[in-house]
């Protein structure tokens, strides 16, 4: 039974990772994807366009450091905090970075009409990142109280 719930707790220690880049992977294409359109339809901007296509890829980067940190507090005791924590931030991780590919997709296609708005229409993508940062916030709070204060 412990070899059970230590597992679950490594799937909760590789699941922030995991999911968060699954989500940067479909939001960067989904972005991506707008950038590429609007550089057959514009004669300038590309550069911001790539840059914004990148943006959802920061929820992998959120991922990485939840998993590494988390990967030291695994014992019988606290996997079973630390699978349910890991498995719903990773959860938030990856919807946060899809729908911030949407978002991203959004702002491209209206600043290539119309450029001047470029700044402002990056504001819901900002917005979305916010709840990543949440998740990646309370993710690390949390694994110290399950720890015991620690972190390891």
């Amino acid at each position: 039974m412990e070899n059970l719930v230590l597992a679950l707790g490594w799937l909760g220690v590789f699941a922030p990772l995991a999911l968060g880049a699954v989500g940067s992977i479909i939001g960067c294409s989904r972005a991506g994807q707008a950038a590429i359109g609007a550089m057959l339809e514009t004669e300038s901007g590309y550069g911001r366009y790539i840059g914004i296509s990148a943006m959802p890829s920061s929820q992998v980067i959120y991922g990485i450091v939840v998993t590494l940190t988390f990967s030291g507090a695994i014992k019988a005791d606290t996997a079973p905090g630390i699978f349910g924590v890991g498995v719903l931030t990773g959860l938030a991780l990856m919807a946060s970075a899809i729908y911030q590919g949407y978002a991203c997709a959004s702002s491209i296609r209206v600043s290539k009409s119309k450029p001047e708005v470029f700044g402002i229409s990056l504001a819901p993508a900002a917005v979305v990142e916010g709840f990543a940062v949440f998740a990646f916030v309370f993710a690390l709070v949390l694994l110290g109280t399950l720890s015991g204060g620690g972190g390891g």
